[in-house]
């Protein structure tokens, strides 16, 4: 059977390697939008679709994983130190992809101002409409409310290792070379709790993703799933690079 670790590093590097092959896929299909003027918007809902069908393909993997030995998903050592530096429960906080969104909005009217302000029309982030601002809104509160109550959940978890019973069995072993039914006990219990967040925040992350591409339009959703997938990928060549400068290989 594959060692934990060795099965979690392999999972995500598939999975960087497959957001590379999306983030190509992605730019490919914004790029022949923009160029033909043809309506491609059964073809680009298809392509969010696959997307976010991989990105629930790598959740389940994880929590397959994560059965047999969750701990290295909060710190991993796959990850580069500036990426550990940003990481909430195993991962992004899903509230960023609505921060996303904004921003690229944002950057896209003001790139746009003159072309919109004579009545040219992209279709893209820099038109989001009233209704999908509302609902956006709306869906950044739910989001940060249920981060919230997961970072609780893990707070809650941490400071457990300071009560009973693991500070006792502590207490109590001559040596912490020793073994303890009793420590192993406490420790699986945690690890079940462990075990749970990470589920519970990668449903968040999933269905965060999901809600949101399902108020943008399709050309809206590609072009924000493209971004969050080169920002990603940039982060983590940027932090490789860094770890080298400073002797973390």
């Amino acid at each position: 059977m594959e060692d934990g670790f060795q099965g979690s590093h392999r999972c995500f590097n598939e999975w960087m390697n497959l957001q590379e092959q999306d983030l190509s896929e992605l730019l490919q299909s914004l790029s022949l939008n923009d160029a033909d003027g043809d309506d491609h918007t059964a073809d680009l809902r298809e392509l969010v679709d696959k997307n976010i069908r991989h990105f629930q393909e790598y959740a389940s993997q994880r929590a397959r994983l994560a059965r047999n030995h969750v701990s290295p998903f909060f710190s991993p050592t796959w990850c580069t130190s500036l990426e550990g530096s940003m990481l909430w429960a195993g991962g992004c906080r899903p509230s960023i992809f609505v921060r996303l969104v904004y921003v690229l909005s944002g950057k896209e009217l003001a790139s746009h101002l003159d072309e919109y302000l004579h009545g040219g029309r992209s279709g893209g982030l820099g038109e989001l409409s009233a209704s999908q601002i509302n609902s956006i809104n709306s869906l950044q509160l739910r989001t940060i409310q249920q981060e919230d109550k997961l970072s609780a959940n893990l707070a809650s978890i941490q400071e457990e290792m300071a009560d009973q019973p693991i500070f006792i069995i502590a207490k109590e072993l001559a040596a912490c070379s020793q073994t303890s039914t009793e420590a192993d006990e406490a420790l699986n219990a945690l690890t079940a709790s462990l075990i749970g967040v990470l589920g519970e925040a990668d449903s968040l992350r999933l269905n965060t993703l999901k809600e949101l591409t399902s108020i943008l339009t399709p050309v809206q959703s590609v072009d924000f799933i493209a971004t969050a997938r080169k920002l990603h990928l940039c982060v983590h060549a940027w932090g490789r690079r860094r770890d080298r400068e400073h002797g973390r290989h």
